[in-house]
């Protein structure tokens, strides 16, 4: 369970780390098991930055059973999910960021409540979870954020070529006045981070991968008015913290993950994990 003062910090600051939030064993097996599935592979899409990067991502709406499913569905996650937005909470979806050696993309200042918006949720009562399976640092392109950016609001996105991000003139002033935080991280460790916050990424220019799995969460009372490409209030079985160990050790073998990865080819060229998978 988070603190009260990590609880706080976060809705002060828009973004919480926590260092070490998985062990070395479970990030393990989650990277043996990213690494060796082919389907994530097969249903991997990329999109360019424009600087001459390419992000490449996978996306997925229902946890399922498989190891990446007892991440999204562990007591760990879901119940700091749900210390974080004050009360129950559902799985929106989950996504793989694979941003490989020297060609892993920049992405421009955006919020995922920009795009969010636009899937008929009333209220930016949504946040995800980032575990870094390899280290995330300056070299290779991890995370950025304006610390306390989500206190703005929504900001309007606009669309240039394969991205869209926020708009430029209030993103410059927010960072006249707003601290900048490049969150490094070790594997294993977790950044929470609202849906209004501000964040990018730059390239990896680095010779080493930056892998990362993002989990994303909406309140249950903040129920899409209409359906969208991302689900709408399902109840999420959660599963005890050991289920990540049983799972990944049983099931590496003969079922990687088990998840239903969207078909890049049916993803709408207006979805927000297209244009902006700036973690």
């Amino acid at each position: 369970m988070l603190t009260q003062e990590q609880i706080q910090a976060y809705h002060d600051d828009g973004y919480l780390i926590v260092k070490s939030f998985f062990d070395a064993e479970e990030i393990e097996l989650l990277r043996r098991t990213a690494v060796a599935d082919r389907q994530m592979d097969q249903k991997s899409f990329g999109r360019e930055d424009g600087e001459g990067g390419t992000v490449r991502l996978t996306l997925w709406n229902h946890p399922g059973n498989g190891i990446y499913g007892m991440y999204a569905r562990c007591n760990r996650v879901v119940n700091a999910m749900e210390q974080l937005l004050g009360g129950e909470v559902y799985h929106y979806h989950s996504k793989m960021i694979l941003k490989d050696p020297e060609v892993g993309g920049a992405w421009a200042w955006h919020q995922d409540y920009g795009y969010w918006y636009d899937n008929y949720v009333l209220y930016p009562l949504m946040s995800s979870v980032s575990i870094a399976v390899d280290p995330a640092t300056r070299e290779n392109g991890c995370m950025q954020v304006l610390k306390g950016s989500h206190h703005m609001g929504r900001i309007t996105h606009v669309e240039t070529g394969q991205q869209a991000g926020a708009e430029l003139e209030r993103v410059l002033e927010a960072e006249k006045r707003l601290e900048l935080v490049h969150c490094e991280a070790e594997p294993g460790d977790a950044l929470f981070f609202h849906c209004n916050i501000l964040h990018r990424s730059d390239q990896n220019r680095s010779n080493n991968p930056r892998w990362s799995l993002i989990c994303c969460y909406n309140s249950a009372r903040n129920n899409p008015y209409r359906e969208a490409h991302h689900p709408s209030y399902t109840p999420l079985e959660k599963v005890s913290d050991s289920a990540i160990k049983e799972v990944g050790m049983t099931r590496f073998e003969d079922d990687a993950s088990d998840v239903a990865f969207l078909d890049p080819e049916n993803i709408p060229t207006s979805d927000d994990e297209v244009r902006t998978a700036a973690k």
